[in-house]
């Protein structure tokens, strides 16, 4: 028996889910502090709603889940590779969201702002920052269509990440059809635009040389791929570079104001256009944006518009936008600088013997007025146990056995 989690989970210590509770319950109490309600669902979807969920590759990484008994045994007769899976894990938050706002839709608010805290399941390669069980924290607001959704979704999200004392980032943005429109504008294909954008979300990876090759390898004419790297190599498109390729168009002026608003709103971050940004899920149908951080490679979290995922349900547009915070990696971040949590109260044990035990609880519950109290039982060795208290966070002890039990500090052996 082996003792070690599967590859791409993780067992966590007391000391650190203290940290991730905390971190969890301050996210939380921000977004219902900026009017959003928290609902839950299962991790299990039905694997045909997962499979047209238009995920992107996220579709390549679902775990699905087998047919039991007889319709397990009658899908493997039938020879049928497809017949044997009926269930999947959720790979994010956003099909069970745009799912479950279609079976209550008639009990839920319009516009419904919604908080969703929960665990997702990928199966990823697993390396530092990719898991395969992860927990992600998301907003959405479903059912408005204005700008004015993504300014509250991006000033909530910062605000969250603020109060958890996260503050070196900035929000990157785009949209997903300036940038279509920026592709064909430079020669390619409408119909390409999709196989186009896959390579660029690597850009942050092989860099825009290797993403050139990449679209000419994929049989793109080279003069179209100069065309476009030309104009997203190095961060040189601006918006009004944009607008004048493309025209001022609504959504253009739309990224405006989000830009403007979100940033006269800022606590210490920027939120600022990216022409390259193109997130790997194929539901987003506008507005697109990312958590970049100098202190970790990649996107900390990220979301946009998918105003066409609900009308896979419903058979009518409903709008919708989303963002997430990539807990996981935001919290390793975190972690690796020691964080400690703000407001946390100091930890005191209580050293009791049988015949102490009964006193032992009375103080015990003195105590709790100004500390979180453990009881142990005295050990032969209390000078181990002395340790580990220490080690696991007690800053202070109370001996039964001594005379009159009073405060001893650790770190001092008495």
């Amino acid at each position: 028996m082996k003792t070690t989690p599967v590859k791409g989970t993780a067992d966590y210590l007391p000391s650190e889910v203290r940290i991730r509770d905390y971190l969890q319950s301050t996210i939380l109490d921000t977004y219902t502090r900026c009017g959003f309600e928290r609902i839950t669902t299962p991790i299990i979807e039905d694997v045909e709603n997962l499979d047209k969920s238009d995920g992107g590759e996220n579709l390549n990484l679902i775990f699905k889940i087998l047919k039991r008994g007889e319709k397990l045994d009658e899908a493997i007769a039938s020879g049928d590779p497809n017949e044997l899976c009926d269930m999947g894990l959720r790979y994010d938050l956003t099909l069970p969201l745009t799912r479950y706002y279609s079976n209550n839709r008639a009990r839920l608010p319009l516009p419904f702002k919604v908080i969703q805290l929960d665990r997702v399941y990928r199966a990823e390669r697993p390396q530092k920052g990719r898991m395969r069980e992860f927990v992600q924290c998301d907003i959405d607001i479903i059912g408005s269509d204005s700008y004015t959704a993504e300014v509250e979704l991006i000033n909530t999200t910062a605000k969250a990440l603020k109060n958890i004392g996260f503050d070196n980032f900035n929000i990157h943005i785009n949209d997903r059809r300036l940038l279509k429109a920026i592709i064909t504008g430079a020669g390619f294909d409408e119909n390409d635009c999709d196989s186009v954008c896959i390579s660029l979300d690597k850009l942050d990876k092989i860099d825009a040389a290797g993403v050139g090759e990449e679209l000419v390898a994929k049989g793109f004419s080279s003069e179209n791929t100069e065309r476009l790297m030309n104009e997203l190599a190095d961060n040189k498109l601006t918006l009004d570079r944009a607008a004048a390729l493309c025209g001022e168009q609504d959504y253009i002026s739309n990224l405006r104001r989000i830009i403007d608003i979100s940033n006269s709103l800022s606590d210490g971050y920027q939120v600022v256009y990216d022409p390259t940004l193109v997130r790997g899920q194929g539901y987003y149908t506008g507005t697109v944006f990312e958590i970049r951080s100098p202190e970790f490679r990649g996107a900390l979290g990220g979301g946009g518009r998918y105003d066409n995922l609900i009308g896979k349900f419903l058979g009518e547009q409903i709008p919708a936008v989303g963002f997430s915070i990539g807990f996981e990696r935001i919290a390793g971040i975190l972690l690796e600088h020691g964080y400690k949590i703000p407001t946390a109260r100091e930890r005191a044990a209580v050293i009791y013997t049988d015949e102490s035990f009964e006193s032992a609880l009375r103080l015990a519950e003195q105590l709790r007025q100004s500390y979180d109290v453990t009881l142990t039982a005295q050990p032969k060795k209390l000078g181990k146990l002395l340790s580990r208290l220490e080690e696991t966070g007690y800053t202070c002890y109370y001996n039964m056995s001594d005379p009159e039990p009073t405060i001893h500090p650790l770190g001092k052996k008495d």
